[in-house]
């Protein structure tokens, strides 16, 4: 992304302003920011699937999702007021987060259930997919999406990733406790929480 911001820079007016789609900040920014000013403002739309490709395009893939906008202390607030104005007139519904706050939540909310359904999928493993139904299938989805693609997403995001691999290793660890203990109440207390966390999900 620097490299192409470095080819449009010359050729942007004085008054346009820059953002992206892109899924890690807290390292892209300030190098686009370097290149680009306080026009440019980091967006993030939380949209799409595991397909990838024109040929999966849709003209309501943005409506009813949230966009997180990545202002910084140098954002122009004009520009920023474009960016909000630009999202929002495709259906999305917009929040505002630092580069490094929206690094971390989406460790916590896109890229940890990437790796979490792929180490599902390789856990259960090839023997019993004849058997599988919506519930596989809804939890291991986001493991189609592009090996190479993840791989630059993860490593961009590494620390915050490795930190949220550290807290779903301790909540596996609680789960296989409780049951290799026999612990029936703290298997379901488990079980509780996580639900009452989920039904605040409302997408």
């Amino acid at each position: 992304m620097p490299n192409l911001a470095k080819q449009i820079c010359a050729a942007l007016p004085p008054d346009a302003w820059v953002t992206d789609a892109g899924s890690v900040k807290g390292s892209l920014t300030p190098a686009l920011e370097a290149i680009l000013g306080p026009r440019f403002i980091g967006a993030h739309p939380m949209a799409g699937s595991e397909k990838a490709g024109f040929q999966h395009a849709r003209a309501s893939l943005f409506e009813k999702s949230t966009c997180i906008i990545t202002p910084t202390s140098s954002s122009d607030p004009s520009a920023l007021k474009n960016v909000r104005s630009f999202w929002e007139s495709l259906g999305c519904s917009t929040l505002e987060l630092s580069p490094e706050k929206h690094d971390l939540a989406v460790a916590a909310i896109s890229h940890l259930p990437h790796i979490t359904a792929a180490a599902l999928v390789l856990a259960a493993g090839e023997e019993h997919l004849s058997c599988a139904g919506p519930g596989y299938r809804d939890t291991t989805r986001v493991a189609l999406g592009s090996p190479e693609l993840w791989l630059g997403i993860l490593e961009s995001n590494r620390a915050a990733a490795l930190s949220f691999l550290d807290s779903i290793s301790l909540q596996i660890n609680n789960f296989r406790t409780a049951l290799a203990s026999e612990n029936s109440p703290a298997f379901l207390s488990l079980l509780h929480d996580a639900a009452a966390i989920r039904k605040k999900f409302h997408h």
